[in-house]
């Protein structure tokens, strides 16, 4: 199992960025897909960003150009770099890790975007 951690999130002005960062525990890190979800109240959690064990990232269409996903190997850590925030980017913001043998979460982080 992959014990997960968020940071970075917060309030910021429409236009801003921000920065996320999850911290994983465990030697298997550098073996899991990662990735980033949000969820906003009464939707559906959505995927915002993936990124393989060997570097291959996706976007959907929604955050393609203003949200970059990169990972540590090293320092067992995943980041999400958000620009240009839009005030629907709102939402609980949680790191995934995932692998044919688990499938773990963390336990959110608020990112809130004014207008």
């Amino acid at each position: 199992q992959v014990q997960l951690v968020e940071s970075g999130g917060g309030l910021v002005q429409a236009g801003g960025s921000l920065r996320l960062s999850c911290a994983a525990s465990g030697s298997i890190f550098r073996f899991s897909t990662m990735a980033w979800y949000r969820q906003s109240p009464g939707k559906q959690r959505e995927l915002v960003a993936g990124i393989s064990s060997g570097g291959v990232t996706n976007y959907p269409d929604s955050v393609k150009g203003r949200f970059t996903i990169s990972r540590d190997n090293t320092q067992n850590t995943v980041n999400l770099q958000m620009n240009s925030l839009k005030p629907e980017d709102t939402a609980v913001y949680y790191c995934n890790a995932r692998s044919p043998y688990y499938d773990c979460w963390g336990q959110g982080t608020q990112v809130t975007v004014s207008s």
